[in-house]
């Protein structure tokens, strides 16, 4: 059997020891865990039908993966360039960079609501993420993987612009779908140009668009085919969707155009087009490229400009590199989206960095950015409903996470989207299921638990009591034989990115705690000469309640910080994110991030609890919802 210490911290870096049969000790280097978030985008509120997909999700992993002992870095940001930004901005009298600073600002706040540890969010304005982005660019260019093509472009003919392909409808050619947008079909899948469509239009106005010749620049994604192809059949415990999703785009891949006709985005970096006011790069290349672009800013911001690079540079390109004694891998990357979003991180941002990194058919060398790595995993959730119809923020069938958190706490909703969110099928949103589970399973089970296990050891003991000289029953060592397992298996759970099923785990030594409660009943036990006894069942179910906080603080982290104060914890329990102004790292304006300190905070193990430490009255951790919250909420979405 093979046994394992640590973590141990050098230089900030964790490692753990493995036993070897001879006695030794052998190094395991523990993992740079990179959790790239997907970009929300900067023309309005998100509601919580975005943050099932990108936010909750990654929040959960990324914690998980700290608690554990990994190395994590968390990024993202506001993506806030493109025609739907200055079409909005128009309509609002301001200029794109006034409207994305005003989302930016609501996004961030909301997020940090929400607790979301980002190591940095930031956003697609900033002269680094440009810098970033142009290099991309000029290399894959250099290695041939950007061409130059002369294409039909649409434009709008009230008012001349560029109308983005997303924003032309019509049929597809391919499958008759009525309502394909210019660049790919919902219904098939397929790839679109919007040329294509049978009787194109504009979402915006409803005009037939003109179509004109128009010089732009081409990202070859034939060319990257079967470096894609390679690379995804190495995949391994993806999600059958995202696979299966994946591979089918590399049937009929064609060149993608990654430059418009648009002035507000980031400047193409070649001679006779960098000055161009009316050329920009496509919004879709440069969003992705900000995961790159926020890693690099964040080690900038450090103190260590190189630090990026244990998440970004591995010897193979895909993360594992084997540490000196042929055990343990140096960096893995993790991507969260909606189900939207997949092209765009299966195919797209992969062919960018195998394309930079000189990997396609064309071969090329790396720029000075290095061997860029490949993603380990593409985690993307199904679509969240709400009372039976698709989100809308026209037509009012919306709540935003700001008016949610407004009302009701910020671990409510990430209960329900952990326990029955999208994580792999659609899932519908409804304000009676909400209370259901606000009321039987926060409340009445996980709340119920914590409350009277602490009342009733402050009440006749005053702090945690001690185990009776005469040891423990067997009902007291399954109960802790069972919270124990769950660090084992809610872990692995997570780490499959199963979070369903991993807080349902959770969930389960919560049952089985009151269970065991109810069984026991220390409150029947009032003689004196009971009082050992009642003191150690008090003490089991306690330390049952710190081994369940554990396992559930990835999931609610604000309510793992009362439940540890509860216990007569001090100290950080759960870090949170913090909202910080800073300045631009190369004279741009100043813009508000989220960041944090994560190097605090639980370990992902059961700690054993101090008889003796002093317990108070605890007050309820969950707020019970009065039924009548459903008839208000559905009255909000009907006006």
């Amino acid at each position: 059997m093979v046994e394992v210490v640590g973590p141990v911290r050098w230089r900030g870096t964790p490692y753990w020891f493995a036993g070897a049969p001879d006695g030794s000790l052998g190094l395991l280097l523990m993992s740079h865990v990179l959790a790239a978030v997907a970009w929300p985008y900067a023309n309005g509120p998100r509601h919580i039908g975005h943050v099932s997909g990108f936010g909750v999700p990654s929040d959960v992993f990324a914690r998980y993966m700290r608690m554990a002992g990994h190395d994590v870095l968390m990024v993202s940001g506001t993506d806030e360039h493109g025609t739907p930004i200055q079409v909005q901005a128009d309509a609002d009298g301001v200029t794109p960079r006034e409207l994305a600073d005003r989302y930016n600002r609501v996004i961030v706040e909301d997020l940090h609501g929400l607790g979301l540890s980002y190591d940095l969010f930031t956003r697609t304005t900033t002269r680094n993420h440009y810098a970033v982005v142009q290099e991309l660019f000029e290399g894959m260019y250099r290695n041939g993987y950007i061409v130059p093509k002369t294409t039909m472009g649409a434009i709008s003919p009230s008012t001349g612009r560029t109308l983005p392909d997303r924003y032309i409808e019509g049929t597809c050619p391919i499958c008759g779908y009525d309502s394909a947008r210019g660049d790919q079909c919902d219904n098939c899948g397929n790839q679109l140009d919007p040329i294509d469509l049978i009787n194109p239009k504009s979402r915006i106005n409803g005009e037939a668009p003109k179509f004109v010749e128009t010089e732009h620049f081409f990202l070859d994604l034939p060319a990257l085919a079967e470096v894609l192809r390679q690379w995804l059949d190495t995949r391994e415990g993806w999600r059958p969707n995202v696979l299966r999703f994946s591979r089918n785009l590399l049937d009929d891949l064609q060149p993608r155009a990654i430059t418009r006709d648009l002035e507000w985005g980031v400047p193409i970096p070649l001679d006779g087009w960098r000055d161009r006011s009316d050329k920009r790069i496509y919004v879709w290349f440069d969003a992705v490229i900000g995961y790159l672009s926020a890693s690099i800013e964040w080690a900038r911001r450090s103190g260590d400009p190189e630090a990026w690079r244990k998440y970004w540079n591995s010897k193979d390109g895909e993360g594992s590199v084997p540490s000196a004694d042929g055990v343990g891998e140096d960096a893995r990357s993790y991507y969260f989206m909606g189900k939207d979003n997949i092209v765009f991180h299966s195919v797209i941002w992969p062919a960018l960095l195998s394309g930079y990194s000189g990997e396609g058919s064309r071969d090329g060398e790396p720029g000075e950015l290095g061997r860029l790595n490949l993603p380990t995993e593409v985690v993307s959730s199904e679509y969240l409903t709400m009372e039976g119809r698709k989100f809308s923020s026209s037509r009012k069938v919306v709540i935003y996470v700001r008016d949610f958190l407004e009302r009701y706490d910020a671990d409510a909703l990430r209960y329900f989207i952990a326990a029955a969110g999208p994580e792999s099928n659609d899932t519908d949103f409804t304000w009676a299921e909400f209370l259901r589970r606000n009321n039987d399973e926060l409340v009445a089970g996980w709340g119920n638990l914590v409350n009277r296990s602490v009342s009733m050891a402050a009440k006749n003991f005053g702090a945690i009591p001690p185990v009776d000289p005469a040891g423990l029953t067997e009902a007291d060592e399954a109960l802790l034989a069972t919270a124990r397992a769950g660090f084992a298996g809610v872990g692995d759970l997570i780490g499959r990115h199963r979070q369903k099923q991993a807080i349902g785990e959770a969930m389960k030594v919560v049952a089985e705690a009151n269970r065991y409660l109810s069984e026991q009943a220390p409150w029947k036990l009032k003689d004196e000469a009971d009082k050992p006894r009642m003191g150690t069942i008090l003490h089991v179910a306690l330390q049952v309640i710190s081994d369940a906080n554990t396992l559930l603080t990835p999931f609610l982290p604000h309510s793992a910080q009362q439940v540890h104060e509860l216990l007569g914890g001090t100290g950080v329990h759960a870090p949170m994110p913090v909202i910080e102004q800073v300045d631009d790292l190369d004279g741009g304006p100043a813009y508000p991030v989220l960041t944090g300190d994560y190097t605090v905070g639980a370990r992902w193990e059961s700690v054993a609890i101090e008889a003796g430490r002093p317990l108070a009255a605890p007050k309820p951790v969950f707020r019970k919802l009065d039924p009548s919250i459903v008839d208000e909420e559905l009255a909000r979405l009907a006006g």
